[in-house]
């Protein structure tokens, strides 16, 4: 019993809390990491300290979180890969499982590319050549098994096409090869698609997504299910802790991260990054990974993305 009163008056935090990124420095994830770390003394009472830890496509950073105390001193930023790694073999810790989603803080809708010297207008015509020229057409994206790789074979099996995919380490990497004539079509966020698409290299077929995009950049281009085809892919990121927080400890940290996410500042400087706000409280939050793993899953099977996987890690 004594032990109890003791927690009870310790004011929760009363010390720095460590947000694990599980990607490094410089990434997507990273700066979203960094811009909420610009508020949290004043929303959290205590300054975050960002622990960047990439390695295994964000599963050394989730290991080290899924198996840290559930005091609240530990978080870490999430991305879709919590609910793909687990599809692809064994990982250490079952994410869904073993973290609990705090908020949801972005989506970003993949978009597909072209260059803007290639005859394709929209994806039907892009469609049209690849079936008169099977396996000609590669696709580039940045690693197998991501989300941008998922939205590429997904277009494939909705079309009806055969084109290859070629991963690369990154999307920057991504872009200079489809740039370089070295693949046709790319698949990435919007982000790095922007500066491409302003000065006239790349030309936009199709954004992954319900609904198209916001940013005036974008907003002319048709959704692949405008044109028939259902192909949603998008990437988001949120906060997560170890299972098991306690329930006052679990309520300030959701109130603080709301009020972080929410803050105009905040705001505005992530749909600079070409992100789109989209927050989600923790119930909300729960929802979305359990639709996604379960439509996750049914993709991954479907499109032999497993399989190639596991050639790969043979």
């Amino acid at each position: 019993m004594e032990n109890k009163t003791v927690t009870m008056t310790k004011k929760y935090p009363d010390k720095p809390i460590t947000l694990i990124v599980p990607f490094g420095v410089g990434g997507g994830m990273d700066l979203v990491a960094r811009l909420l770390e610009k508020t949290a003394t004043k929303q959290l009472g205590q300054p975050l300290v960002i622990l960047n830890k990439p390695g295994g496509t964000g599963t050394s950073g989730w290991n080290e979180l899924a198996g840290s105390n559930p005091d609240g001193y530990t978080l870490g930023i999430t991305g879709i890969e919590v609910l793909l790694q687990p599809l692809y073999g064994e990982t250490k810790f079952h994410y869904p499982t073993a973290l609990e989603p705090l908020a949801q803080i972005s989506e970003s809708l993949m978009v597909m590319v072209v260059q803007t010297q290639q005859p394709w207008q929209n994806t039907d015509d892009l469609i049209a050549y690849a079936k008169q020229h099977p396996g000609e057409i590669k696709f580039g994206h940045s690693g197998v098994g991501g989300i941008n790789h998922i939205a590429g074979e997904t277009f494939a099996k909705a079309a009806d096409i055969q084109i290859e995919q070629v991963p690369f380490q990154s999307s920057a990497e991504t872009m200079v090869n489809l740039l370089g004539g070295h693949t046709q079509v790319a698949f990435l966020a919007p982000v790095s698609a922007k500066e491409h698409v302003k000065n006239g290299t790349v030309r936009v077929l199709a954004v992954a997504g319900e609904k198209r995009l916001t940013d005036p950049i974008f907003a002319d281009t048709p959704t692949f299910k405008e044109q028939g085809l259902d192909v949603v892919g998008s990437s988001w990121f949120g906060i997560a802790a170890p299972k098991g927080l306690p329930i006052e400890v679990k309520n300030k940290l959701t109130d603080g991260f709301k009020a972080m996410i929410n803050d105009p500042e905040f705001q505005k400087t992530i749909e600079q990054l070409g992100l789109q706000v989209t927050y989600l409280g923790p119930k909300e939050s729960e929802e979305k990974w359990l639709t996604d793993s379960q439509r996750l899953t049914r993709t991954v099977q479907e499109t032999g993305i497993v399989e190639k996987i596991k050639a790969q890690k043979k």
